[in-house]
């Protein structure tokens, strides 16, 4: 995979709480677990010049949301499936030239966290937009 040298601007969201129905075991799922993203955005644009122009950049709250909701949508089994869909999400719903997810899950003992990132550019899902 070959991303673009990106040397522009980036939007940041730490430690985003989201709310899951996730793990491998059903009696795991079966109980929602709160979770933790860190969402880079990369814009197509700058964000040089706005001029407080919201519509001109991406807008965090509204990034925030659909992420949450996206990761109530459905059970999953894997921390890799739900960070794939917000990938997927992020850049079918905002004009982005690359996003990176990672997903923080509190669930092994002595362990502060289990994550998983994934950096994914639009030309990933471009064939399944096609099929």
């Amino acid at each position: 995979m070959d991303f673009p040298k990106i040397k522009r601007d980036r939007i940041d969201l730490h430690a985003l709480g989201l709310v899951a129905n996730i793990g491998v075991p059903e009696e795991e799922r079966a109980v929602p677990q709160r979770l933790e993203a860190d969402i880079a955005l990369w814009p197509r644009a700058p964000l040089a010049g706005l001029n407080e122009d919201l519509a001109r950049t991406i807008n965090y709250y509204d990034v925030a949301v659909a992420c949450r909701s996206e990761a109530l949508r459905c059970e999953r089994l894997l921390i890799e499936t739900l960070a794939e869909d917000l990938c997927q999400l992020l850049l079918r719903r905002w004009p982005l030239a690359l996003v990176r997810v990672r997903i923080h899950k509190f669930i092994l003992p002595d362990t502060r966290a289990v994550s998983v990132t994934l950096t994914r550019q639009p030309a990933d899902f471009a064939d399944a937009a096609n099929s």
